[in-house]
């Protein structure tokens, strides 16, 4: 039987077909065996890394994708509430001269930029050049895994350099430096680094896994879990408290990766205060994360930053609570960490890689947020501006309070009211300075946290007037 024509053009197009999808089907099959391969290669080093490799560079021939990605945090990129630009904030916001009248910060505080820039910004800065400050600094501002532990060693401290970071000797050095370093002034101190942070600071250069190398981190997550406040968002801690408690918790140790991925973050951007004669650097956690904790942790210690120059109160200056914040927030409630929504995922064809350019999730919305909240990018967008404009305008009226109570005291003060008659006065002067400056200098305005922020706000501002009508009590006489 002879087929017509269009039965036999509809053979040639089966049979084409067929040939198309079977070619189609084998490059598929190629391609997802390459990528397989491409996925199950052990990594190749490049060039030695161990314990002593402080210059990203020499990472970066092992491993260009997150080398390339680091070095961008150079990049100068602005969102409305934050960015990388050198802005001078006492300019910005001149209440903030009243505020910090006699402290460092009155003098120089600028708009924190990239990890690039975190330590030359803090050499040049005036907070550093015009006033004395300890070695402390350099915790938080340069790779100094290996200074500490140098300068450990050169203490008397076990072992050699090149022994595990996290070792019985390791860490010891680690201790041991950490304590030599914080005393010395900075000026000596700053010459015994060389980089801002670098790979060695986060992973381990044996096993790349991420690690926790600052001694103020470890030290400050001990107390933390020796206290009683509840740490829902930190599930290893909760288990270590049901446990033995025979020997301290330890984040290398007890922690899971998903919680080390904000920890490695929490070991700087975080509330700190310089501790004794030794300046050692210490996180206030010992009562728990909450802003009424660490204040309470300061007050059973007496400590202050500074007294005010203008109302004569002991006041507190909040470093960068980012880690304490972001632990009130839904987001960390949900298991979310810092890398998954300021170090995004990346993949280039079968390697998936954090992107270590380390930025406002506004900048990748698509791999920030997006992952887990199905709206467009104004949608996202539009939700955090409204959480942080509103942020803003509590904020403005927690300064003005604030600076309203300062000018009260120091009116009474000139019309001959003794600290004794102010004491009141300066307590709230001291709640609500603190709580204000807490949101201020923490870096979301307040999205880590919505509602947690308005609530500090609020009793900011409930504390600042309570603190003038105190001093109206008095009369004026």
């Amino acid at each position: 039987m002879r087929l017509s024509r269009s039965g036999r053009a509809a053979l040639w197009f089966v049979a084409i077909f067929s040939a198309l999808a079977t070619a189609g089907v084998l490059a598929l099959y190629d391609n997802v065996s390459t990528r397989k391969h491409e996925a199950a290669t052990s990594i190749v080093r490049l060039a030695p890394i161990d314990e002593t490799t402080i210059d990203p560079k020499e990472w970066g021939k092992t491993f260009p994708r997150q080398y390339d990605s680091y070095s961008r945090t150079v990049d100068i990129e602005r969102t409305k509430y934050g960015g990388s630009e050198n802005v001078q904030k006492l300019d910005d916001d001149p209440l903030l001269r009243t505020i910090f009248a006699g402290y460092a910060f009155s003098i120089d505080y600028r708009e924190e930029r990239g990890h690039a820039y975190m330590l030359s910004d803090q050499r040049e800065t005036e907070r550093v050049t015009k006033k004395k400050q300890p070695g402390a600094c350099l915790h938080c501002h340069a790779s100094n895994v290996v200074a500490y532990r140098e300068a450990g060693l050169a203490a008397g401290a076990p072992g050699k350099l090149t022994d595990a970071l996290l070792s019985k000797d390791g860490i010891t050095q680690l201790m041991t430096g950490f304590e030599k370093v914080c005393a010395i002034p900075y000026d000596e101190a700053t010459k015994l680094v060389s980089h801002p942070v670098s790979c060695l600071d986060c992973h381990d250069p044996e096993s790349m896994a991420v690690r926790i190398t600052k001694p103020g981190f470890l030290n400050g997550i001990r107390a933390l879990a020796r206290s009683d406040d509840p740490v829902p968002h930190l599930p290893s801690i909760e288990r270590w408290r049901q446990g033995s408690k025979a020997a301290d918790y330890d984040p290398n140790v007890d922690a899971s990766r998903q919680e080390m991925r904000s920890m490695v973050c929490g070991q700087c951007h975080v509330e700190y205060y310089f501790k004794g004669d030794g300046k050692l650097v210490t996180f206030p956690w010992h009562n728990g994360l909450k802003v009424e904790q660490m204040e309470r942790y300061y007050d059973e210690v007496g400590f202050a930053d500074w007294t005010h120059a203008k109302s004569g109160a002991k006041v507190l200056k909040a470093q960068h609570p980012e880690f304490e914040l972001w632990s009130q927030g839904i987001h960390a409630r949900s298991g979310v960490s810092c890398a998954d929504c300021h170090m995004p995922y990346k993949r280039e064809g079968a390697q998936k890689f954090s992107d270590h350019h380390v930025n406002s999730p506004l900048l990748h919305v698509a791999r920030s947020c997006q992952t887990c909240h199905p709206y467009s990018d104004e949608e996202v967008v539009s939700r955090v501006t409204t959480i942080q404009e509103r942020t803003k305008k509590l904020l403005d009226a927690a300064e003005r309070a604030t600076v309203d109570l300062i000018d009260a005291l120091e009116k009474a003060k000139a019309a001959g009211r003794t600290d004794t008659e102010l004491a009141a006065a300066f307590d709230l002067q001291r709640k609500a300075q603190w709580r204000t400056d807490f949101v201020a200098a923490e870096n979301s305005m307040g999205f880590h946290a919505p509602q947690e922020a308005a609530r500090i706000l609020g009793e900011a501002i409930d504390y600042a007037r309570q603190g003038q009508i105190a001093v109206l009590a008095l009369g004026t006489n």
